[in-house]
């Protein structure tokens, strides 16, 4: 696999932007199935002027089934790298499970992986960059993708893999990107029921919401949250999106919320400050009765210093865990153990679960495109297939000729919560909500 450099950019830089990497969870999440606020930076980023690249469309015509190039744009350094740490081994280990089968048609699939760094100006010139170099598709496991999405849109070229950087998985002209995760997104981040009847049914119907100032998708998130508890039953007790990225002193707030007598929480922001915030709260002596983070669901976590504070609350995944094994589950697990070291008892992250689905959703596309695909063929096949899951690693298939635009009938994941040896399902099936018509939380961007 080859990786294609960028320049270096600053943490300054992306501030002075304005943007900041965020997901938001299923339920309140910024793009209808919402999840995992991380890392997502906001579409309306105020960005250079970008000098426009001529771009041919990639094709592979050869009747010898030459090898077929597939690229992967990620924040694999910078700011985002610890949430996407990983990701490239696991993109490649799909193409290597591929090749073994005998490619695509006859045709080697080669993977090449662009670094945007988590720098707005550098996201644009990678995903130039992967393009420039033959790539029939792209996968993008990006915070940043958004910056120079016009790109491959332009050059007729698809993208397949995770829909948390922006609405342009579901916006005009993008109709070339088809997010693996959630099909398609809704660009006006409507309310979902599913948080608030998880947190309700668990007893916390007075939440505390908590999202990062300098992101728009990390306080969209937090402001659902509160509407989706209200819905449910509840009310909101706490609303803090003025948060300060990357903080880890919560004194404050969680005097604050013992205060306003709060026994749930929601944090839309990343594992540092997730797991500082909940340490403050417990040590505050806040009584709480559900907790959901939308980032955290990961090995790491399991040891890290906080993990004794996040006992008994709850992580949210919309990926099928490898803990509920189904055909999917085993398959993805028996190749990252061939194909990139992972043990027996090892999981993946959110991104990297998203890097594995990207490249499956594109070699998908590529398999129904015949024996000499183009970028527009693929295209083509991706809009025609009917019926998506993962092999199961999705709660809900996907139907990309109608999913254009708007969220999934319903929004599904699991829940787990952390025990002390490890994360355990609440259930071996999925949750799921479904959004309130009417609602938006677009205008918090």
């Amino acid at each position: 696999m080859t990786c294609v450099p960028a320049s270096v950019a600053h943490r300054q830089a992306l501030e002075n932007k304005g943007g900041h990497m965020a997901r938001s969870s299923r339920g309140s999440r910024a793009r209808g199935s919402g999840r995992l606020i991380r890392f997502v930076l906001s579409f309306t980023t105020v960005l250079g002027t970008l000098a426009a690249v001529g771009l041919a469309t990639a094709s592979v015509t050869s009747a010898a089934a030459a090898p077929i190039t597939i690229a992967m744009v990620c924040s694999c350094t910078g700011e985002a790298a610890p949430e996407y740490q990983g990701v490239q081994g696991i993109f490649q280990a799909r193409i290597d499970l591929q090749n073994a089968a005998g490619g695509v048609n006859g045709h080697k699939i080669v993977g090449i992986v662009a670094d945007d760094q988590t720098s707005p100006s550098v996201a644009p010139t990678a995903i130039q960059s992967a393009l420039s170099k033959g790539a029939i598709g792209l996968v993008s496991v990006s915070a940043l993708f958004f910056t120079g999405a016009k790109f491959p849109n332009q050059a007729g070229v698809p993208v397949t893999g995770s829909s948390q950087d922006g609405p342009e998985w579901g916006q005009q002209p993008y109709t070339n990107m088809f997010a693996a995760d959630t099909g398609s997104i809704d660009p006006k981040y409507p309310v979902n029921t599913n948080l608030g009847q998880f947190l309700v049914s668990h007893g916390g119907n007075n939440v505390a919401s908590y999202g990062y100032g300098i992101s728009p998708s990390s306080s969209r998130s937090a402001i659902g949250t509160g509407l989706s508890v209200i819905h449910a039953g509840g009310k909101q007790g706490v609303l803090d999106t003025s948060v300060p990225f990357g903080s880890v002193a919560y004194g404050p707030e969680a005097l604050t919320a013992k205060a306003a007598h709060v026994n749930a929480v929601y944090a839309g922001m990343d594992d540092n400050s997730n797991f500082a915030l909940a340490t403050a709260l417990k040590q505050a002596g806040v009584d709480l009765k559900a907790v959901v983070f939308p980032t955290g669901y990961e090995p790491s976590a399991i040891h890290s210093t906080a993990w004794k504070y996040l006992q008994g609350m709850y992580f949210d995944s919309e990926f099928r865990p490898f803990s509920l094994p189904n055909a999917g589950t085993e398959q993805m697990q028996a190749a990252l153990e061939k194909y990139d070291h992972f043990t027996k008892s090892q999981f993946p992250t959110i991104e990297q679960y998203e890097a594995w689905l990207g490249a499956d959703l594109m070699i998908k596309g590529l398999q129904l495109a015949g024996k000499s695909p183009t970028s527009s063929s693929v295209i083509k096949a991706l809009r025609g297939i009917t019926s998506y899951n993962g092999d199961g690693l999705l709660p809900n298939p996907i139907n990309f000729t109608t999913i254009f635009g708007h969220d999934l009938p319903k929004s599904c994941g699991w829940f787990l919560q952390a025990k002390e040896n490890g994360f355990v399902p609440v259930s071996s099936q999925p949750t799921c909500g479904t959004d309130l018509p009417g609602t938006s939380t677009a205008s918090a961007s």
